[in-house]
C-alpha cells in the first residue's frame, strides 16, 4: 500500500498566512506614505529653496543697480547740463550777429548795399536760430529721460526694499515645520492676489538705462555737431568780412589817390587862373595906353588930323588887345568853372571817403565784437583788440566830412 510523501520542514497555520499578507500590505502602505511625505518634503524644500535663490538672485541684482544708477543719473545731468551751457552760449552768438548787423545799418549813400557780409550776418543768424531750437529739443528730451531715470532708480528702491522683507519673509515659511508652535489654520489663504513681475521693474530698469545712454550719446554729437556748424558759418562770416573790408581798403586807397591828383589839378588851375588874370590885367594897361595914344592924336591941329600909319597901326593894336583880352576872359570863365567842377568832385571823393570811411570802421567794429566767440568774455578787451585790428583808421578831416 502506498504511503503519503510529506515535505520536510515548518508549516504555518492558515492565520499565519493571512497575517503575514496583511503585514506585507500594511508594510507597503507606511513605505509609500512615507516616501510620499519625503518626495513632498522635497518638493516644498525644492521649492523653497529655490524662490530663496531666486529672491537672493532679484535682491542682489536690485542691490546692484541703484548704485549704477545714482552715478548714471549723475552723468546724464552733466550732459543735461552740458546742453543748457550749450544753448545758453548760443544766445552771446544771436547777439553777436545781430550787433553786426546793427552796425552796418549805420552805413550811408552808397554803402548801404546788400553785399556779402550782409547774406552771411543773415545766413548766420538763421543757422544760430536752428541750432538753437536743435539744442532747446534735446534739452527738452534730457530733462524728460532725468524724470524717467528717477522715477526708475525710486522704484528699483522700494522693490529692493521690498524684496529683502519678501526674502526674510520666505526663511520664516523655510522654518515652519510641523512642529512650529505658530501654526494654525487661516482664513482663505488661498486668496488671490494681484501678481508681479520680477522681470518688470528689471526690464524697465535697463529700458531706461539704455534709453539714456543713448540719448546722452545723441546729446554729445548734437552739441559737437552745432558747435561744428557754427564754427564754419563763424568762418565764413568772417572771412566775408575781412574780404570786405580789403575790397573797401582798396576802394579808399583808389580814392584818396584821386583826391591827391584832383587837389593838384585844383592847384594847377587855380595857378592858371592866377596867370590869366594877370595877363588880362596886363594886356587890359595895354589897351589903356593904346587907347589914351588914340585919344591924345585926336587933338592935331587943322590938317595933322589925319589918318596916317600910326593912326592905323593903334587902331589895330586896338582891336588886337581887345580880342585878346576877350579870349583871356573866356578862358578863365572857362577855367573857372573847370575848377568849380574839380571842387565838386573833390567834394564827391572826400564825402565818399567819408562813407567808406565810415563803412570800414563799423566792419572793424564787427569783428572786435565777433572776438567775444572766440576769446572767453573775461580776457575780452575791446579798446586793446581795436587799436591792434585798426587798419587805415580814419583822420579827423574825413571824419569831419563823414
Amino acid at each position: 500500500m502506498a504511503s503519503l510523501s510529506v515535505k520536510p520542514g515548518q508549516r504555518f497555520t492558515m492565520p499565519d498566512w493571512q497575517n503575514h499578507s496583511l503585514l506585507i500590505s500594511a508594510d507597503a502602505e507606511q513605505q509609500r506614505y512615507n516616501s510620499h511625505n519625503v518626495r513632498q518634503e522635497g518638493r516644498v524644500l525644492r521649492n523653497e529653496t529655490g524662490n530663496q535663490i531666486h529672491m537672493t538672485f532679484w535682491k542682489d541684482f536690485l542691490e546692484s543697480k541703484p548704485l549704477s544708477t545714482p552715478h548714471l543719473v549723475d552723468c546724464f545731468f552733466q550732459v543735461k547740463e552740458a546742453a543748457e551751457n550749450a544753448l545758453q552760449a548760443k544766445n552771446l552768438w544771436l547777439d553777436v550777429a545781430i550787433e553786426c548787423l546793427t552796425f552796418r545799418e549805420s552805413r550811408r549813400d552808397i554803402d548801404v548795399v546788400r553785399d556779402p557780409v550782409e547774406e552771411e550776418l543773415v545766413k548766420e543768424v538763421k543757422t544760430i536760430e536752428k541750432v538753437k531750437k536743435e539744442l532747446q529739443q534735446r534739452v527738452d528730451e534730457a530733462f524728460k529721460q532725468l524724470c524717467l531715470l528717477k522715477e526708475a532708480r525710486q522704484e528699483l528702491s522700494l522693490d529692493h526694499r521690498h524684496k529683502v522683507e519678501a526674502l526674510e519673509l520666505d526663511r520664516q515659511c523655510l522654518a515652519f515645520n510641523v512642529n512650529s508652535g505658530n501654526i494654525s489654520f487661516k482664513v482663505n489663504p488661498t486668496r488671490p492676489w494681484d501678481a508681479f513681475s520680477f522681470h518688470h521693474n528689471k526690464d524697465r530698469a535697463e529700458a531706461e538705462l539704455k534709453a539714456s545712454v543713448d540719448l546722452r550719446g545723441a546729446i554729445t554729437l548734437t552739441i559737437a555737431q552745432t558747435n561744428n556748424e557754427l564754427d564754419a558759418q563763424r568762418i565764413a562770416t568772417e572771412f566775408a568780412i575781412r574780404k570786405r573790408m580789403r575790397d573797401m581798403e582798396g576802394a579808399l586807397s583808389e580814392l584818396r589817390w584821386q583826391e591827391k591828383n584832383t587837389l593838384d589839378e585844383i592847384a594847377d588851375m587855380e595857378e592858371e587862373i592866377r596867370q590869366l588874370e594877370d595877363d588880362i590885367r596886363k594886356r587890359t594897361l595895354d589897351l589903356k595906353v593904346a587907347h589914351t595914344r588914340l585919344e591924345t592924336r585926336t587933338y592935331r591941329p587943322h590938317i595933322e588930323l589925319c589918318r596916317d600909319q600910326a593912326q592905323y597901326g593903334l587902331t589895330d593894336e586896338v582891336q588886337q588887345l581887345e580880342k585878346t583880352i576877350r579870349a583871356l576872359q573866356d578862358k578863365r570863365t572857362e577855367s573857372q568853372n573847370t575848377l568849380d567842377g574839380l571842387y565838386r568832385q573833390l567834394h564827391r571823393i572826400q564825402t565818399d571817403i567819408g562813407y567808406k570811411t565810415n563803412s570800414l570802421q563799423l566792419d572793424n567794429k564787427c569783428m572786435v565784437s565777433r572776438r567775444k566767440l572766440v576769446v572767453p568774455v573775461e580776457k575780452f578787451d575791446p579798446e586793446v583788440d581795436a587799436v591792434s585790428r585798426a587798419r587805415n583808421l580814419p583822420n579827423k578831416s574825413e571824419l569831419e566830412l563823414a
